[in-house]
């Protein structure tokens, strides 16, 4: 049974960091991508970045381009998302997914979902 966990969340400043770490259980991690989500009080959940299965290829949203880094450990069947210079419209409610397609921005296109990690940017 295919199971995601996100950890890393938090409360920072305008201009921190924060990491945030996807735990995947099950087999197949590594025959997957994997995105992150995010979804904010009263709006739709968006696509925030993706990463192919092995890694070679990722993708971002342009509000996080340059501030954002998606990496994996298919040893560790783990996914994170590296966030520097936070601002407060990136707080929000983070979602990783898997993914068994080619099209990495579509909510639809993700079949499992972890449970999300608050993260919060004062200003």
């Amino acid at each position: 049974q295919v199971q995601l966990v996100e950890s890393g969340g938090g409360l920072v400043q305008t201009g921190g960091s924060l990491r945030l770490s996807c735990a995947f259980s099950g087999r197949t991690f590594s025959s997957y991508a994997m995105g992150w989500f995010r979804q904010a009080p009263g709006k739709e959940r968006e696509f925030v970045a993706a990463i192919s299965w092995s890694g070679g290829r990722t993708y971002y949203a342009d509000s996080v381009k340059g501030r954002f880094t998606i990496s994996r450990d298919n040893a560790e069947n783990t996914v994170y998302l590296q966030m520097n210079s936070l601002k407060p419209e990136d707080t929000a409610v983070y979602y990783c997914a898997r993914n068994p397609t080619n099209d990495y921005a579509r909510v639809s296109n993700y079949n499992y979902w972890g449970q999300g990690t608050q993260v919060t940017v004062s200003s």
